[in-house]
């Protein structure tokens, strides 16, 4: 009897063992997963902003979100948002630096916490300095439009010197307009006349975006960025412009303008487009930026979104 009871007592004290263990473990589980959840959003949130992992401390840390005002004021930031943004509003790599203006003007619009609409609207110029090239203020300035390299880039190849390539690449980097080209046979007809005709006529001359009507108040290829002194032409859905600066006002004003900022924001950090079951997060961001304006605002809305770290 006494041997069962020895046996007894040590299963006993067996069992209060492991409920003791278990009662440890589950009280620390909570916090090993806080902890890997912490080490893991902070990494996230590096690499995301700085291409990079988190330091040491800043996996740490109990708020890793904390750190992102601190990531958007670096210039490890700046360079990799910037190349990011060329790499978004130009089809390739430019022949030569200045071609690349929209890197050039991105950097120097987060380096002075500027109204993201700066890098349309900004009164910049860029020159090279030591074949480097330079952002200047200029009182003709329209953000990196009016810069020679990349106003030279996009002039196009139209036979009347209509500068079709310049009209969508002013939409395509400001409100994000994406058209895709339609291969014609060799003979067919490029004039104005021809591109009237279907399919052409859909992108040309019809919709708020119709490129031949941006186009029309360009100057022709070739000329100076003031050569155009016509009447205002309709277009946009019914806004009378009479020239780039005002295309480029009546964009920024568009609410397009501030969906293509946000989308740009999430395909940074996210390295994929947006898709529909992110509409939420994209709202609370436009909302964002229409309030505070600057690029920093809507990156940092997304990243603060609680299903950025998960």
């Amino acid at each position: 009897m006494r041997r069962l009871a020895i046996v007894g007592l040590a299963g006993a004290l067996a069992v209060a063992a492991a409920a003791a263990g278990a009662r440890k473990a589950s009280a620390e589980e909570p916090r090993d997963a806080a902890a890997a959840y912490n080490e893991r959003c902070a990494n996230r949130l590096a690499i995301a902003f700085l291409g990079k992992a988190a330091a040491a401390d800043q996996m740490r840390s109990s708020d890793p979100r904390a750190e992102i005002d601190d990531y958007l004021a670096t210039e490890d930031f700046r360079e990799r948002f910037a190349r990011f943004v060329n790499t978004e509003f130009n089809a390739a790599p430019g022949s030569t630096a200045v071609e690349d203006a929209p890197y050039y003007v991105a950097k120097r619009v987060l380096r002075d916490g500027l109204p993201w609409s700066e890098m349309f609207l900004g009164r910049f110029r860029i020159s090279p300095i030591a074949s480097t090239p330079a952002v200047f203020e200029d009182n003709d300035g329209l953000g990196y439009f009016r810069t020679y390299g990349w106003y030279a880039r996009y002039e196009g190849n139209e036979e009347s010197g209509l500068k079709l390539s310049t009209a969508y690449r002013i939409m395509n980097n400001v409100v994000g307009l994406e058209l895709t080209a339609v291969t014609t046979s060799p003979n067919a007809d490029q004039t104005a006349a021809g591109r009237r005709a279907s399919p052409c006529n859909g992108c040309h001359f019809e919709g708020w975006y119709a490129l031949d009507k941006v186009a029309s108040i360009l100057p022709k290829k070739g000329q100076a960025f003031d050569a155009y002194d016509g009447p205002p032409q309709e277009m946009l859905g019914g806004k009378m412009i009479r020239n780039d600066k005002e295309l480029v006002v009546a964009l920024v004003a568009s609410e397009n303008y501030y969906v293509h900022a946000c989308r740009l924001a999430f395909t940074f950090l996210y390295g994929r487009k947006d898709n529909r079951c992110d509409g939420p997060t994209l709202d609370r961001c436009v909302d964002t930026f229409k309030a505070k304006k600057t690029m920093q605002s809507a990156l940092a809305s997304i990243a603060r979104e609680p299903g950025f770290c998960e």
